[in-house]
C-alpha cells in the first residue's frame, strides 16, 4: 500500500463523463443519469482499502441521510483485480449489499473514469455544484485508521449543505487521504506517481 493524497484538482473542473456498469444492478449509469440533481458527489474507494473500511458505514449514512434531497451520489472502484482480487466486481456487490448502500456502485475496468477526474486514492471526493462544477475536493473528514478520532463525515457533509445552498465554500479544504489506486501495469498516470512520492 503505497499512502496516497488527493490530487486535488482544480476547483470549477467540469465533471467528467462516465458510462459503467453497476455492480449491484448491472444497470450502466452515466453523467446524464443525474441531470436532475442540484449537485452530484463523485466518490472512488475500493473494497479492500483499510481507509475506506474505516468509514464504510458514514459511506452508507451519508446516502441515507441525503436522500430526501436534490443530490445525486455515485460510487466508482477502478482497481486493477488482477492484483487486488477482492476488488473484484462480484465482491464489491457483496460490499454494496453489506453497508446497504443506497447508491450506485460502479466498476471501472478500463481505469479510464479514475484518470478523468484525476482520482490518486481510496477514498477520494468530489463535489459537483449544479452547473457541474468541482465545487469541492478532499477528505470525509480528519478520522483515519488507529487516530482515535470519530468517523463524522463533517467536511464532506458541510461541504454539501454549502453547496446545496448555492454557498461559495471559502473554508480549507485538506486532502483526503487513503490507498493508492491500484492500476494496471503500464496503466499509471502521470499524476499518480508525483501524487504517491509526496507522502
Amino acid at each position: 500500500m503505497v499512502l496516497t493524497p488527493s490530487t486535488m484538482l482544480p476547483l470549477g473542473t467540469l465533471a467528467p463523463d462516465f458510462h459503467l456498469p453497476d455492480v449491484v444492478t448491472g444497470k450502466i449509469v452515466s453523467l446524464a443519469d443525474f441531470a436532475d440533481k442540484k449537485a452530484l458527489l463523485v466518490i472512488f474507494l475500493s473494497r479492500h482499502c483499510p481507509f475506506v473500511q474505516h468509514i464504510k458505514w458514514e459511506l452508507a449514512k451519508i446516502g441515507k441521510d441525503y436522500s430526501d434531497r436534490n443530490l445525486g451520489i455515485v460510487a466508482i472502484s477502478a482497481n486493477d483485480i488482477t492484483t487486488h482480487p477482492d476488488d473484484a466486481p462480484e465482491l464489491l456487490k457483496a460490499f454494496a449489499q453489506e453497508i446497504d448502500l443506497s447508491y450506485p456502485l460502479l466498476y471501472d475496468e478500463s481505469q479510464q473514469s479514475a484518470k478523468n477526474f484525476f482520482a490518486a486514492c481510496t477514498p477520494d471526493f468530489f463535489l459537483f455544484d449544479a452547473t457541474r462544477k468541482l465545487a469541492y475536493r478532499g477528505q470525509l473528514d480528519d478520522s483515519r485508521p488507529k487516530n482515535d478520532k470519530p468517523v463524522t463525515g463533517a467536511d464532506l457533509r458541510k461541504a454539501i449543505e454549502d453547496v446545496s445552498r448555492d454557498r461559495v465554500i471559502t473554508w480549507e479544504q485538506k486532502p483526503s487521504i487513503g490507498c493508492n489506486i491500484k492500476w494496471k501495469q503500464g496503466n499509471e498516470p502521470a499524476y499518480y506517481k508525483v501524487a504517491a512520492v509526496a507522502v
